[in-house]
């Protein structure tokens, strides 16, 4: 009996491996399942099939450039404008990939026309998950960083943030400000020199770039004068009175170069969206209670205020700073607006000029890092 139905058994089996055999080798594998997190990334896999118009964070390894619906190029790259992204570095598979639209302040370091050597590399994106090219895509992006510790937008300190790898909400606001506790402090007169080499002009070594004009001044202009430059204290140092003592008074990360009366018209001002435009200061924003800075610095402001709401915790004798969605918040140590704030952290993402300041504060002065510009993405689950 058994030998009489052994070939039909064995026909059928061929049939169902000959059915299965095209699916199991091209359906998206989904070994390694994520929440969408900046802790635990989708795969390339979940991006492809949940295109919901939700914003969450991708891994995956650059496979090529998308230049249509049905074409990515390995060679050749004509800008650098798109990705294509896959878990494996080797997939050719398009069904397999999915298409990322890259925002202009990322070309540079993420393009692969600008960096051909990206290809094969591991990296993370945040964005939102929505037809690219008519293909699985990921646009709107705030966040691109390469897992490759030499490259674009890595965090380039190895463990650094493990300790906070996998933490949300307050949970993660301790652990970061455990990372970057305890730095070196640098005088307030020491502040002027350290300046001179955070914020220098990429196209002029004689020069520093101001935050709110956005104006390329020299360095040794510097001082009281009408047209001279200053130091801002991005989280006023009135909010909290903490003046300028080591510490929060002196912190590089909050430290920027600005122009004399434009500094002054800022004053101690929250931050928030409106206002009339400064006469001096293009693109920037004021009236009685609040004032909002040029857009390409929106974000660089916000990751400042995130970082000085997580490094000063009211430990060690230092002042608790919080932020919160108030403006008008005088001597008390809050300062605003939240909400605005992490608009502005997704408007402007980091761009060259805000990684290059971090390398500069974590390697010649501080030794500690401003999270928020290795992971932009964690304002959000910090203070969501």
């Amino acid at each position: 009996m058994f030998r009489k139905h052994e070939p039909r058994f064995t026909l059928s089996l061929l049939f169902v491996l000959a059915f299965l055999f095209p699916i199991l080798t091209c359906t998206p594998s989904f070994a390694a399942a994520g929440a969408g997190s900046s802790s635990s990334p989708y795969s390339v896999a979940q991006a492809i099939s949940k295109q919901d118009g939700t914003t969450k964070t991708v891994s995956g390894y650059v496979v090529g450039q998308p230049t249509s619906a049905n074409v990515v190029i390995t060679s050749g790259y004509p800008n650098d404008y798109a990705l294509a992204l896959a878990d494996s570095p080797s997939e050719s598979n398009i069904a397999n990939m999915v298409y990322i639209q890259v925002p202009a302040a990322f070309r540079a370091d993420f393009g692969l026309k600008s960096k051909p050597s990206l290809k094969g590399k591991k990296v993370t994106i945040t964005g939102v998950l929505g037809a690219y090219f008519s293909h699985a895509g990921i646009k709107d992006v705030t966040a691109m960083i390469s897992s490759d510790p030499s490259g674009p937008g890595a965090p380039g300190v190895g463990s650094y943030y493990d300790p906070a790898i996998g933490k949300t909400g307050s949970s993660l606001k301790s652990a970061l400000h455990e990372i970057i506790d305890g730095h070196d402090e640098v005088s307030y007169a020491n502040v002027w020199d350290a300046l001179r080499e955070t914020d220098e002009d990429p196209n002029n070594a004689n020069n520093v770039i101001l935050l709110y004009t956005g104006r390329s001044q020299a360095k040794t202009a510097n001082g009281s004068g009408v047209n001279d430059w200053n130091r801002e204290h991005v989280w006023a140092k009135s909010h909290g009175n903490f003046g300028t003592v080591l510490g929060p008074g002196t912190d590089l990360h909050h430290l920027r170069p600005a122009d004399v009366l434009v500094n002054s018209t800022r004053n101690n001002l929250d931050f928030d969206n409106g206002g009339s435009e400064h006469s001096e200061a293009r693109g920037n924003y004021y009236d009685s209670d609040s004032w909002e800075p040029r857009d390409s610095v929106k974000g660089d402001v916000a990751r400042m205020l995130f970082y000085m709401a997580v490094r000063y915790e009211g430990d060690d004798g230092e002042i608790n700073l919080e932020l919160n969605n108030q403006v008008n918040n005088g001597t008390a140590p809050y300062h605003g607006k939240l909400s605005v704030l992490l608009q502005w952290n997704a408007q402007d993402p980091v761009d060259a000029f805000e990684r290059n300041r971090n390398e500069v504060i974590y390697n010649k002065y501080q030794h500690n890092r401003n999270p928020f510009i290795d992971h932009p993405e964690w304002a959000s689950v910090i203070w969501q």
